[in-house]
């Protein structure tokens, strides 16, 4: 099986999008680590006065987990899912909260321009084309001393961490999947992680972008090996 990628990838999470809140919702800690990894960029207070980007904010739970940190702020929500962006929209949101339908190669065109004080982008980088590119325009889209978080399936490099992220797949997510008809997302979802970055290797990436400051932190639980938080800095200050 090849990788979904672009149109084939937004309209399989356009089919999925259904019941994509319900399948989240059996990973225990998936809720609660995205609130994590949204702590972990250290923004002050509650976010008053920040303009955050949330790129690939699929139905809107890393979208959530900005908003319960940081209520202050505004939120640019983008996803290349028309479906998984207009269940997003439904929900209940307080003011400070817009959802724009963009794929994170095309931000420009979809009119989402900075400068932010900080992007987060949790589950994306392993399913674009070209990561580095999208890293070089989130820079790019960064106030100077802005933050970067991303929270992405990594695998430490360890057999183990493949073989827990595989049994989970395969005994757990897939025939879940599979009943609800979206087999094939799930079994990109599998193939895509164990293709992708290490974290090691993703934060070199990260860094070969032009950021700095970059940490790799773990999350616990079963995930730990797995899946991480990467924080980073565009250099300079605002002036």
């Amino acid at each position: 099986m090849t990788l979904l990628r672009d149109e084939d990838l937004a309209a399989a999470f356009d089919h999925a999008a259904r019941g994509y809140d319900a399948l989240v919702a059996v990973n225990p800690g998936y809720h609660a680590h995205l609130r994590r990894s949204v702590r972990r960029l250290g923004l002050p207070g509650y976010g008053e006065g920040l303009r955050l980007l949330d790129l690939g904010c699929g139905t809107g739970a890393s979208t959530a987990a900005l908003r319960s940190a940081l209520p202050g702020a505004h939120i640019t929500a983008v996803d290349a899912s028309a479906g998984m962006l207009e269940r997003a929209a439904a929900k209940p949101w307080a003011q400070g909260v817009s959802f724009v339908h963009a794929p994170a190669e095309r931000l420009a065109e979809a009119g989402v321009t900075g400068p932010f004080d900080a992007v987060f982008a949790a589950y994306l980088f392993r399913n674009v084309a070209d990561p580095d590119t999208v890293l070089t325009s989130v820079h790019d889209l960064l106030a100077p001393g802005g933050r970067l978080g991303v929270h992405e399936y990594t695998l430490s490099g360890r057999r183990v961490d493949r073989a827990v992220w595989t049994l989970v797949c395969r005994g757990i997510v897939q025939p879940a999947a599979t009943v609800l008809g979206d087999g094939e997302l799930y079994r990109h979802l599998w193939r895509s992680v164990v293709r992708f970055d290490s974290a090691d290797r993703f934060a070199h990436r990260v860094r070969s972008a032009g950021f700095d400051h970059v940490r790799t932190l773990p999350l616990p639980g079963w995930q730990t090996g797995i899946t991480h938080t990467f924080v980073a800095r565009r250099p300079g200050t605002t002036a």
